[in-house]
């Protein structure tokens, strides 16, 4: 069957995710008047001058059901997400705090459990949060520190580069949602190797910029990279790597677990694809960034703008 590419637009403009990282705007212009970091808001991370490196500071909370419906991937996921953020900044993990609110110790047992087994996978302490047994409903927010000496940006794109995607395609859904779960059931060695490539990528000038795949799916987590470095991109859908027996339409949705977009010099491409092989995770030239502010899809001879920048912002995070 043949898939429209405006048809397809069209649906990905209402997933969930789109909406949620619109919200972003509608709040954020309230703290304009905060004392001012001389790094911009947009990042993964809050990147935070330290020395002759710099402090990463992430954090995620989680929608209500999620952590009601699924206490345990819940907490691996706090974790997870975060070190996400942080391996897209180029660094490295230092610790994890939470804040968990719950109505019943052994939910709130499980959320724990999860948040504990991912440490442990991942060598990365839990030094510390806040917990509250009397809420009405079970809630959690994760927050993350790490530190770089050679950080990636959104901002730092340039036009011409290489649009690369890094997934690792070995996983499963983890249903309800498209969570595609590469993680809970690999080995913990083989986690530990794929979040050391991101900056091990940057230390050696591989790659100039990374932004991890959120939960506003591949295109929008792209669209969000563009608000960052102010400009444009073609992406060739045909060129992502997706899993057996999944659609498009799912993948293009997807929080992938392990899975970034990259920007990278032409004459990189190969050594990148090649350290990404190595670790059994796929890697491809999907595109490139280019100077005007729309980002344009190609899918089996169609070509259609799946955003324009110069007519809608998403999150209002722009350079």
């Amino acid at each position: 069957m043949n898939l429209s590419l405006p048809a397809l637009i069209e649906r990905l403009h209402t997933f969930s995710g789109i909406a949620h990282k619109r919200d972003i705007q509608q709040v954020a212009k309230q703290l304009r008047e905060a004392w001012p970091n001389p790094n911009p808001n947009g990042d993964d991370c809050a990147l935070i001058p330290d020395g002759d490196g710099y402090k990463l500071l992430a954090m995620e909370g989680f929608i209500n059901r999620f952590v009601a419906d699924d206490p345990w991937f819940a907490g691996w996921c706090g974790v997870m997400v975060n070190l996400s953020d942080i391996a897209a900044m180029g660094g490295r993990p230092l610790a994890v705090v939470n804040a968990l609110w719950d109505d019943a110790l052994p939910h709130a047992e499980q959320i724990l459990q999860g948040m504990a087994a991912a440490s442990r996978a991942y060598q990365v302490p839990i030094v510390g949060g806040h917990t509250n047994l009397r809420s009405d409903q079970p809630q959690l927010a994760v927050a993350i520190l790490g530190e770089t000496r050679t950080p990636l940006s959104s901002f730092a794109v340039q036009s011409g580069q290489t649009l690369m995607v890094a997934i690792n395609l070995q996983g499963r859904w983890h249903p309800p949602g498209y969570n595609w779960d590469a993680a809970t059931e690999a080995s913990p060695a083989a986690l530990r190797q794929a979040w050391s490539l991101l900056p091990e990528l940057a230390e050696t000038g591989l790659i100039h910029a990374a932004k991890d795949i959120s939960q506003a799916g591949l295109t929008g987590t792209l669209v969000m990279m563009l608000e960052s470095c102010g400009l444009g991109a073609e992406l060739d859908l045909d060129q992502i790597p997706i899993p057996p027996d999944v659609t498009l339409e799912q993948w293009l949705c997807a929080f992938p677990s392990f899975g970034f977009l990259l920007a990278v010099e032409e004459e990189h491409r190969e050594a990148v694809q090649q350290r990404f092989a190595h670790c059994d995770i796929a890697c491809a030239a999907v595109g490139r960034f280019t100077p005007h502010r729309k980002l344009d899809l190609h899918f089996r001879q169609q070509h259609a703008c799946y955003w324009d920048l110069t007519q809608q912002s998403l999150t209002g995070m722009t350079c």
